[in-house]
């Protein structure tokens, strides 16, 4: 069995203000050692679980030099590979070989949730609402329509309640759910102890993987279209003159194609490190 964990940081339990996921803030380390130990308590439960080959996928923009390389290295777990520092949703490599499952760990709730700690889209900055086709989505509907994709399901996911609420609204309950905190406003929440929140992800990604079925690939029927409302006009301008791409309005940016990776491929064309592909 081979699986991929897409892994986030504000969706940690002890995690609630942006100065601890920003690279360089008072708090980072903090949150790091929590970010890191979620990860291998899940890694832990895939390997309980009889996976063969776990991949990793830091997906935090943290900002400058930390981005997308939040994981401690020397404290990580054995028996995975860690994909550190690439573009957020742009590595597919274990997709492309054939994946059986996708795993979220950390995950955040989509721009605008009341009870979403630190909620966004992406950006936290550029982005107010993303939809597929008409169904609004936060970052793991993105990631779970990419995998979708290459038939590859979503089967679990740790972060707040929130989050869990959301994903299984896109999924379905049969994605196991495991909230580590329940947010009291974008800022504040109720957390597990890190302890606890590691057993139970643990515990969580060995159910997941261990069920007799598992959830339905997220597939969105064809022409699939991406749509993005951005913050200010100003943003536009970077997307223009993209294949299968239309600025609708100056805040207002499709992408269609007949997959949502195609879609998704186009949107962020001659633009793999842009600095709003933050995660």
């Amino acid at each position: 069995m081979r699986v991929m964990l897409f892994c986030d940081m504000e969706g940690v339990a002890g995690i609630s203000v942006w100065e601890q996921v920003n690279g360089g803030a008072a708090l980072y380390e903090e949150g790091r050692r929590l970010y890191t130990n979620e990860v291998n308590a899940a890694v832990r439960g895939c390997k309980r679980a009889g996976a063969k080959e776990i991949v990793v996928v830091d997906g935090h923009g943290a900002g400058g030099a930390w981005s997308f390389k939040s994981l401690i290295p020397e404290l990580l777990e054995s028996g995975a590979e860690y994909v550190l520092g690439h573009t957020w949703a742009r590595y597919v490599v274990p997709l492309q070989q054939g994946c059986d499952a996708v795993l979220f760990i950390g995950a955040h709730a989509m721009a605008g949730t009341p009870d979403g700690v630190l909620c966004h889209t992406v950006s936290a900055q550029a982005w107010y609402n993303a939809r597929i086709n008409e169904t609004l989505v936060g970052e793991s509907g993105i990631v779970s329509a990419l995998c979708g994709d290459f038939d590859c399901p979503a089967v679990f996911v740790s972060g707040d309640a929130a989050t869990c609420q959301e994903v299984n609204a896109l999924i379905g309950d049969s994605v196991v759910q495991v909230p580590v905190k329940t947010g009291l406003g974008r800022y504040a929440a109720r957390h597990l102890p890190a302890s606890d929140a590691c057993a139970r992800i643990e515990a969580g990604t060995y159910t997941a993987l261990t069920r007799n079925q598992f959830p339905k690939p997220l597939k969105f029927p064809p022409p699939v279209s991406f749509t993005v409302e951005l913050a200010t006009s100003d943003r536009a301008n970077e997307f223009q003159s993209r294949t299968g791409v239309e600025l609708v309005n100056p805040r207002l940016i499709v992408s269609t194609g007949e997959t949502f990776w195609q879609a998704w491929t186009q949107f962020w064309m001659n633009n793999s490190q842009h600095p709003l592909l933050l995660g």
